[in-house]
């Protein structure tokens, strides 16, 4: 009896330590990392067999004329993506893309690489061409594509979110302007374009104005269809999520067939 007593008598403050000792915070759930929010476009996914044909670095005095006599031809309507500096000099030609359908986008004053300029820098660029796009055809243009497709994350969000532009890249580069030869650049474009599709060109490359004869045949003869860039942005539909892969189902095995008794 005595030796149970011994034991309960040190028991008892061991059960009171532990009782005393705080518990263990409960550990907080880890939130869920939300997306980035994409802020440009290469190429969209639509319903159809549409494509958007855009020119970039113009107008150019000579070949741009060239070009939308033949974009009219075939009943085209195209997207430029013009240079303030050019659109400075030479307005009329953009008043007659705007007047004949086509659309105009904001491709920076001077062509600069933005991804290494400050943000005042960007958004003067950006001004400037949009104010002599508005003093040209009498409305701002509401897209955007950077030279050479270089934009910084930081840069993205203010020029969409602050300035109002979507910012448009492609995901069909024929490279024309290494000049490779009109053949090359048409069979690079029509390789590549797939429904959804936002082809790159430039229309300051005479190599380009003569590679779109043959491409526009080709493209008409695949049955592409041709919009402006914000035509295509609104033909957007959802990408559907990608179907399931079918489970092997185990392979039942056959019931034996009995033969009817002969005495039945």
């Amino acid at each position: 009896m005595l030796r149970k007593f011994r034991a309960l008598f040190f028991l008892v403050p061991a059960m009171v330590a532990l009782a005393q000792q705080p518990s263990p915070s409960p550990e907080k759930p880890k939130s869920p990392s939300i997306p980035e929010q994409k802020t440009t476009v290469s190429s969209v996914h639509v319903d159809g067999p549409y494509i958007a044909l855009t020119f970039d670095d113009g107008p150019s005095e000579k070949l741009t004329p060239r070009l939308l006599d033949l974009l009219g031809q075939h009943h085209i309507h195209a997207t430029f993506f013009v240079i303030g500096e050019n659109v400075a000099h030479h307005p009329e030609i953009v008043q007659r893309a705007a007047r004949e359908g086509h659309e105009i986008g904001n491709h920076s004053w001077s062509h600069p690489n933005l991804a290494k300029m400050s943000d005042d820098a960007v958004r003067s660029q950006i001004k400037r061409t949009e104010d002599a796009i508005t003093g040209a055809i009498g409305s701002r243009p509401v897209l955007l594509r950077p030279p050479y497709g270089s934009i910084t994350t930081r840069q993205k969000h203010f020029i969409h979110d602050e300035l109002g532009y979507e910012i448009i890249l492609w995901d069909v580069d024929p490279l024309d302007w290494k000049e490779p030869g009109p053949s090359i650049v048409s069979s690079r474009i029509l390789k590549e374009t797939r429904p959804g599709s936002i082809v790159l060109s430039h229309d300051i490359h005479a190599q380009t104005i003569q590679a779109m004869p043959a491409t526009l045949t080709e493209l008409e003869a695949k049955g592409f269809k041709f919009v402006t860039v914000s035509e295509l942005l609104k033909l957007r539909t959802p990408v559907p999520p990608p179907t399931p892969k079918p489970v092997n189902a185990p392979t039942a095995t056959p019931s034996p067939v009995v033969a009817p008794s002969p005495n039945g």
